[in-house]
């Protein structure tokens, strides 16, 4: 079936698959939604405060 250094080779591939997967699912469910709510959030202060100081002026 498989010599030992072509199941070594199999592992290292699976490992490095998975951990791409896990990277891939880690970064679309966690990383980008928190990227966009910071900016978002950013984006909404300076505005209020774009209007403020228009306002005051």
């Amino acid at each position: 079936m498989f010599e030992f250094d072509q199941y070594l080779g199999f592992l290292a591939f699976l490992t490095i698959l998975t951990i791409g997967f896990w990277l891939m699912i880690f970064l679309l469910v966690f990383v980008i939604p928190y990227w966009l709510t910071g900016n978002l959030i950013e984006l909404f202060k300076e505005k209020r405060e774009a209007k403020r100081a228009k306002r005051e002026a």
